[in-house]
């Protein structure tokens, strides 16, 4: 697996991350939550219509995002990951870190 982008994600009392792999275009989830993993995965398998904005706010165009698709698209979905799960991503939480401490 060639990941090339890594993100934290949070769920309950659980920390895990997000793997994607630019080119295999696939995204593992590693979370000791359940549901929150299935959540995720569920989440990032379809297809999405996300509002972009642009200059202004008022300045949207809705665009159909794969998350998959590249890792442009999979951040792009992830900004709308806790308003379809409830799952938090921790943009700023080192990765390195989860791996070491998996709960708060």
């Amino acid at each position: 697996m060639s990941v090339t982008y890594s993100v934290a994600i949070s769920y309950q009392n659980d920390l895990g991350y997000i793997e994607y792999d630019g080119e295999a275009k696939k995204a593992t989830v590693v979370l000791a939550n359940e549901e929150g993993k299935r959540l995720t995965e569920d989440y990032l398998a379809k297809v999405h219509e996300i509002a972009v904005p642009h200059e202004t706010l008022m300045d949207f165009t809705e665009e159909t995002v794969d998350p998959q698709a590249d890792e442009e698209s999979l951040k792009l979905a992830l900004t709308r990951l806790w308003n379809a799960t409830q799952v938090h991503v921790d943009w700023s939480r080192p990765v390195d870190y989860v791996k070491a401490h998996p709960h708060y």
